[in-house]
């Protein structure tokens, strides 16, 4: 969005963000209410040539998501497939309506919709009515969690891309997977249009470790102005009760009772623990994303005894919301405290704790995390790990920082020496990989999907043994983590400006942005 207000184009963007104010492209932010009246929540001016005006259809009370998670003025957060026909279908005319009117009244050309459902049905509706043109560009969750998961969606979707002017796809990967998923659409090989994700490389830049805390500083001032989500008083009060957890449902009582806050914004500790890190010596390593267990955290914490253990400064940085935070903290600290029984208790009862869309979320993903155990238990090691962890493993190796915007992101991720991103489900795309990149932090990611895509465009950058540091293979994560990350700590230094380079090159949005209104203004009505 920022490349396109850079050319000097004025976007119209519908989605439901709470918080315009933190897009430095937003300058104008209109909520539609279901009355039909609209208020203007924000108006300013920005520093582009184009804007970004923001339209919020206001829904109601029930918000459909992919993946479930907690939403501050929602009171049913409902995945998609949950939903009754009638739901979804008030759903997609309420946006109709909003997006229909801004068509007219603007005078918009046409129309862009992010995934291959709900609101590329939304854009059909109003190609039928106006003949306004449309493009899509159908993504990994709506694909896993939608399309394949319920009969309806995929008929959505098809409809959809039907009469879509364009497909967008960001690489082979997830073009196999449209072509496959979607073979139905007729002349669907015409319609596909290769655009890559990108990531503003204009917003990272290269961080030497002695400028690392003067980085890190500007990064608390930004954390100084927000409201704070989980408390230090919850944190103290989940260790209390963990120490009294026997089975899964004191298990469970604790962990629920440690959520109750927003978990969209950052832990009143968070500043604390970051500036407490000795940036200019201590090696950093950085996971972003959900925390549940298709994205794989469960395995880096596994992971974290056997690697402190060749790098005992090692210090893990843990941003992120879901369902599975208060578990994960549970295990380091279970971990930390010799609690066997209770890192068995976690790691056995997945769906238990794991509040995800995905009925079989946790027992599948965390099914690695306990073949590594039975790995070690075969080997005669497992005692061994576990007299490990209590002793590497120190109050301050990991830090839990809650939830993190991109304006606080710009300044860790180029203090961070490696990313580790090591996702369970097949991901078409990751963006955290990408701005990894830009900030010349070393990235660790499951080889497959997209985040194969990624790791093999910098073969012809890389020597091939740097590069295969990267890939962690999906059926024995636990055991490659232990392996790489010392080694990619050990590399990391070395390629810092390779891997800025390369994003730049490569992956920078304006270059994306051409492609993409080069397709939009091709479209006929």
């Amino acid at each position: 969005m920022p490349s396109l207000c850079r050319k000097g184009e004025t976007v119209h963007l519908v989605c439901q963000e709470n918080h315009p104010d933190r897009y430095s492209f937003i300058s104008v932010a209109i909520t539609h209410r279901l009355d039909g009246s609209s208020q203007t929540t924000l108006l300013r001016d920005t520093p582009f040539p184009g804007k970004c005006i923001l339209h919020k259809p206001e829904l109601g009370a029930t918000l459909p998501v992919f993946v479930w998670d907690k939403y501050e003025e929602y009171s049913r957060v409902v995945p998609m497939v949950d939903m009754s026909t009638a739901e979804i279908e008030a759903y997609v005319e309420t946006n109709v309506r909003v997006v229909g009117r801004l068509v007219e009244q603007e005078k918009v050309t046409a129309i862009h919709a992010n995934h291959a459902v709900m609101m590329p049905v939304v854009a059909q509706r109003i190609h039928e009515a106006l003949g306004i043109p449309y493009t899509v560009m159908p993504h990994g969750s709506d694909i896993e969690y939608a399309v394949k998961e319920d009969e309806r969606f995929l008929s959505y979707a098809t409809e959809a891309l039907i009469h879509a002017g364009k497909i967008f796809v960001h690489g082979d990967e997830m073009e196999e997977r449209v072509r496959k998923v979607f073979h139905g659409v007729p002349n669907l090989a015409e319609k596909l249009v290769e655009l890559r994700l990108g990531v503003d490389t204009s917003d990272f830049e290269l961080v030497s470790h002695t400028e690392r805390k003067r980085e890190i500083d500007q990064l608390l001032s930004a954390l100084e102005v927000l409201p704070r989500g989980k408390t230090a008083a919850q944190e103290d009060a989940l260790a209390k009760r963990l120490s009294h957890v026997r089975d899964i449902d004191s298990l469970r009582a604790a962990l629920q009772e440690a959520a109750k806050y927003d978990g969209k914004r950052p832990d009143a500790r968070a500043g604390e623990k970051l500036d407490a890190i000795e940036w200019a010596r201590a090696p950093t390593l950085v996971f972003v994303g959900r925390l549940i267990a298709w994205k794989g955290i469960q395995s880096l914490i596994a992971a974290l005894p056997l690697a402190l253990e060749k790098r005992p400064n090692l210090r893990t940085i843990v941003v992120g919301h879901g369902p599975l935070r208060e578990a994960m903290e549970a295990m380091v600290w279970a971990l930390r405290d010799g609690r066997r029984d209770l890192v068995e208790l976690i790691v056995t009862n997945g769906r238990a704790i794991d509040g995800s869309a995905d009925s079989a979320a946790g027992e599948t993903a965390l099914d690695e995390v306990r073949d590594f155990y039975s790995d070690l238990e075969r080997a005669e090691k497992l005692n061994d790990y576990y007299a490990l962890a209590r002793r590497v493993l120190r109050p301050d190796s990991v830090v839990f920082t809650g939830y993190l915007t991109h304006n606080e992101l710009r300044h860790l991720f180029p203090c961070c020496d490696v990313g580790v991103f090591p996702s369970v489900v097949r991901e078409s795309g990751p963006m955290v990989f990408l701005e990894a990149l830009a900030s010349g932090c070393f990235p660790l990611g499951t080889y497959f999907g997209g985040m194969k895509a990624s790791i093999d465009a910098l073969r012809d950058d890389l020597p091939a043994d740097i590069s295969e540091i990267m890939k962690l293979d999906r059926s024995k994560t636990v055991r490659d983590l232990t392996e790489k990350i010392p080694r990619a700590i050990e590399e990391s230094g070395r390629y810092r400006e390779t891997l800025a380079r390369v994003a730049r090159e490569n992956y920078d949005w304006s270059s994306v942005a051409t492609i993409l209104m080069r397709a939009i203004n091709g479209l006929e009505s």
